[in-house]
């Protein structure tokens, strides 16, 4: 068992079983550690009770857009601290003032989609009115 081919291949393999127990693992937990039946209420027969309170309404509600509008601004914020990150690391070996005018540049571009989002009322939460009831 000397040759490395084996050895490498012997590897592979183990890595390849360790993904899958990692992928199929916790679908077998939860197939063995879950309940068979859930609790049902005494007033309402075939509703499903979960943490010991009774569902209120119904499931589908819904969001405005201005929730959709929020969460994407995070996002491209979350992504473009990424790209802070390798600047951060290389910042001041050789060409310290073109990294500091790149970095404000690349700053002053976000900070302009924060204004803009401002002033599109992105921050602003409104709380919707109740439809009425038929």
């Amino acid at each position: 068992m000397n040759d490395p081919a084996a050895t490498d291949l012997i590897y592979v393999m183990a890595f390849c079983l360790a993904g899958l127990a990692f992928a199929v693992g916790p679908f077998v937990l939860v197939h063995l550690l879950s309940p068979r039946r859930t609790r049902q209420t005494a007033q309402k027969t075939g509703q499903f009770v979960e943490c010991g309170v009774e569902p209120i309404g119904d499931a589908w509600i819904r969001y405005s857009a201005v929730y959709y509008r929020y969460a994407l601004v995070f996002v491209a914020f979350a992504v473009d601290v990424l790209y802070l990150l390798p600047v951060a690391l290389v910042y001041g070996r050789e060409f310290a003032w073109r990294d500091l005018v790149e970095l404000a540049l690349f700053v002053g571009i976000l900070s302009l989609v924060i204004v803009y989002a401002w002033k599109k009322g992105v921050f602003e939460w409104k709380r919707l009115e109740s439809l009425p009831k038929n």
